[in-house]
């Protein structure tokens, strides 16, 4: 096998406008003569690689970063599972299988998860790396024989599998869909109402589907998998615009679901969420958008910790030149720090809903976290910070210079990448800390183009490259990938303590408050009735109280250091709540 893969991003090539096939042109193979670089039947280039050197020369003469060369681990042997065209994403084994278990899939974006998901799903056919066909049934068994694998094959050709699936992105489903959710789940099963009580959307039954929240859609679109005849259930990124009481909730219904006929995928990037909802997690890891290399199964707690140091002992493989790791917040105080801002008692009125937000501070080279249930006044909060709303009672100092990132991204426009962003004063002085989010490569994509994770790091960096004093961010973390988010982690607190500025992050992964946040504004209330904000105050105090409020104990882990959740009345648990430690202990 190979140990370089070539890729040719077919939608950035544009021979036309990069002189007339400029990597042509270049190429040493081609200048021997060779077929190195062709023309391919859609008139953009296609590599040959058993003919490429791997020089790299195409890959720095391309404007439009259309080619890459990518070297695959020497110790991978096999062929590739599925490849998608000539110079495509290529995929390396898949989950194995295992009746009355959770598997979870943890990678980065564009690694193959979704891949493999469709695959199992029966939705995307194998075609064992030869992309000009599908491969037949009886191929695919060879290629699987002896394995776990081979027998689930089997009795997806036999129609034996009965699938649900809830797809990454729930937004696309108004687009798909017009009715009221009742109309929608009653297609599905007439029996619905059991589902719709435990997942608490009972009210929105007779909305339309165009007019209800993210949140709200999610669980729509998590009950829709389970109301379905279904033994074999995929569910890909369960936990999106949930809060953490919601996920907590959905783990519990999503685990519910095994039994000795059924079998459990579960894609998460909220590895509290991974850790409470799967049994075993097998890792992708690899080059986005060049290829994937599904990892043996680990126990979720192994895998994990696996998949932070970037080292899988089963395989011996190193894929990541640092480790994650988390920080111990004890009672210690932070150092001595400036007021940037500062708000007295408000209050505001918005409909039914009554917000009350008791005084509080902000200070200079700090992150902020915001944790609180949804419909309890985070996002209103936010917006009285951001000067969209006027509070009815109570000042705030106004004097400071706000950017802020909603919740809710709406991109409709056909305005590119680098119009919005290359203008913003610190663009040029700060995109070293955002290459790793991969922004230069969509500079000249139209907004309106972008995928759901593609236009959260666009909209991130377009807040983080502003002229402000506090930088506001409504749930950053939603549709990026474990890596991704700790890279924003770290942008926003070198960007705060660089510039003597603060950060307000709204988030529902707790694992990423954790990391960024060194104080916390806490929300606690009755959701679409009443809110009321307390804090800043220390992490510690600050989680306490949030985790008090939700009956809910957490330890750290010993290797990590990562937070986990103590399973509900364990002994841990118990001990815990009787020291009145909620966070760790």
């Amino acid at each position: 096998m190979n140990d370089t893969v070539v890729i040719v991003n077919k939608s950035k090539c544009s021979p036309t406008t990069c002189g007339n096939y400029l990597c042509m042109r270049f190429c040493p193979r081609n200048k021997a003569g060779d077929e190195c670089i062709i023309v391919d039947a859609d008139k953009k280039v296609a590599v040959n690689e058993e003919v490429c050197i791997a020089c790299n020369i195409c890959v720095n003469k391309c404007p439009f970063k259309a080619l890459s060369v990518v070297n695959t681990p020497k110790e991978l042997k096999t062929s590739p599972v599925h490849q998608y065209n000539k110079n495509g994403f290529r995929l390396y084994g898949l989950p194995i299988p295992k009746k009355g278990l959770s598997i979870g899939l943890l990678g980065a974006n564009g690694i193959g998860k979704s891949t493999a998901l469709q695959v199992l799903a029966g939705d995307l056919r194998l075609n064992l790396g030869d992309y000009d066909k599908k491969a037949s049934d009886e191929d695919i068994l060879k290629f699987f024989i002896g394995t776990e694998t081979m027998q689930f094959m089997k009795d997806k050709f036999n129609a034996k599998h009965k699938t649900a699936y809830k797809p990454q992105y729930v937004e696309a489903i108004p687009k798909a869909y017009n009715g009221s959710v009742r109309d929608l789940l009653k297609k599905i099963n007439k029996d619905y109402e059991k589902t719709v009580s435990e997942l608490d959307i009972t009210r929105i039954l007779d909305t339309d589907i165009k007019n209800i929240s993210g949140g709200e859609l999610q669980r729509v679109a998590i009950a829709a998998s389970l109301l379905k005849n279904a033994n074999n259930y995929f569910f890909d990124e369960p936990s999106s615009y949930l809060d953490i009481k919601q996920r907590l909730k959905i783990s519990s219904i999503i685990n519910g679901l095994k039994n000795d006929e059924t079998n459990l995928f579960i894609v998460e990037h909220d590895l509290i969420m991974m850790d409470f909802m799967t049994d075993l997690v097998h890792i992708f890891y690899g080059s986005n958008g060049a290829y994937g290399v599904t990892s043996y199964p680990y126990t979720s707690r192994e895998g994990i910790n696996a998949y932070l140091k970037g080292y899988l002992a089963n395989e011996n493989m190193k894929f990541r030149d640092k480790p994650i790791i988390y920080d111990l917040k004890g009672d210690e105080k932070s150092a001595k720090r400036d007021l940037l801002n500062s708000w007295d008692g408000m209050k505001k009125k918005l409909g039914n809903f009554t917000l009350t937000v008791n005084p509080g501070a902000l200070y200079e080279g700090e992150v902020t976290g915001i944790v609180g249930a949804n419909g309890i006044g985070k996002t209103t909060f936010a917006r009285i910070i951001a000067g969209e709303l006027e509070p009815d009672s109570g000042l705030i100092d106004r004097k400071v210079k706000i950017s802020y990132k909603p919740q809710y991204i709406k991109a409709d426009s056909e305005m590119k990448v680098r119009e919005l962003i290359l203008t913003n004063p610190l663009y040029e002085s700060y995109k070293h800390y955002f290459r790793h989010l991969e922004i230069e490569s969509l500079m000249n994509k139209q907004l309106n183009q972008l995928s759901g994770g593609e236009l959260q790091r666009v909209m991130i960096v377009n807040c983080l490259t502003k002229d402000a004093d506090i930088y506001l961010l409504d749930e950053p973390s939603a549709h990026l990938d474990v890596e991704q988010r700790i890279q924003v982690a770290k942008s926003l607190k070198d960007i705060t303590m660089t510039r003597k500025k603060n950060a307000l992050v709204i988030d529902h992964d707790l694992m990423f408050i954790d990391y960024v946040a060194e104080r916390l504004l806490v929300f606690k209330g009755t959701p679409a009735v009443n809110g009321e904000a307390i804090g800043p105050m220390s992490m510690r105090a600050g989680m306490n109280l949030f985790l008090k409020d939700l009956n809910i104990t957490f330890r750290r882990d010993e290797t990590s250091h990562r937070p986990r959740p103590n399973k509900e009345s364990s002994v841990k648990d118990r001990e815990q709540k009787s020291k009145g430690e909620y966070y760790y202990s």
